[in-house]
């Protein structure tokens, strides 16, 4: 996967720099939907070396910067988070995006204490339906609610049009993003090379009944897969 488009820019809702680094193996790396494992490695040495060229593009030029990588920032190397540093207080970067799994939720003041600027962490939710989340997309996190994850997270991703799950499902996880998270991405699930397949008739309903969200500065709807323009959206 190592010759996807690893920076982009953001330039509608939220305009930011984004890149997309490779790390060590998810902590998880068990979810039912996610193919991504395949940009994990093990060889450090080789994967400073990848992220300082991605890296090496970021210009600052609107001041924000969201670092994705397969799995959670904690799972970056420890030279690559040093390089970033550097760029971030080099670049003028004001306010930085990560991704963050459940497990990691008491750490988050490791990363705001080593960055010293605004952090927005966000979480692969997927889903607030526990069953559908846990049983069919093995996410392997168990919370009581959409209050118990803004306690530590301030924007979410959310998966809709996948077989097996129903609008009543998706009408509450909307409801739920809109009145509990300051952020949000919605992802149109997209076949992958795993079992999970897509639902079109269920996706094509959550277009015509949630177009409004277009309109909604703190949600991005990813129609697609390369929508922000940079290898494939991780959740």
């Amino acid at each position: 996967m190592s010759d996807m488009v690893r920076y982009s820019k953001v330039t509608a809702k939220n305009q930011r720099e984004i890149v997309l680094l490779k790390g060590r193996p998810c902590v998880w790396g068990r979810c039912a939907f996610c193919d991504y494992t395949l940009d994990n490695g093990e060889d450090e040495a080789a994967m400073v070396e990848f992220n300082r060229n991605v890296l090496r593009q970021i210009t600052g030029e609107f001041g924000v910067l969201e670092v994705i990588n397969s799995g959670s920032v904690f799972e970056l190397p420890t030279q690559t988070l040093a390089e970033l540093r550097e760029i971030v207080q080099d670049k003028g970067i004001k306010k930085l995006f990560f991704e963050v799994y459940w497990c990691y939720r008491e750490r988050l003041s490791e990363i705001e204490d080593y960055f010293q600027i605004p952090i927005i962490f966000k979480n692969g939710v997927e889903t607030f339906d526990d069953d559908f989340r846990n049983r069919v997309l093995k996410k392997g996190t168990i919370f009581s609610g959409p209050e118990e994850v803004a306690k530590y997270f301030k924007s979410i991703c959310l998966m809709v049009g996948i077989q097996g799950q129903s609008k009543e499902m998706i009408d509450r996880d909307m409801e739920y993003l809109q009145k509990y998270f300051e952020y949000g991405c919605v992802n149109m699930y997209v076949n992958n090379t795993t079992k999970i397949k897509e639902d079109p008739q269920l996706a094509a309903w959550f277009r015509e009944k949630y177009a409004y969200l277009e309109a909604d500065p703190k949600i991005e709807v990813l129609w697609n897969n390369t929508d922000f323009g940079v290898g494939e959206v991780l959740s």
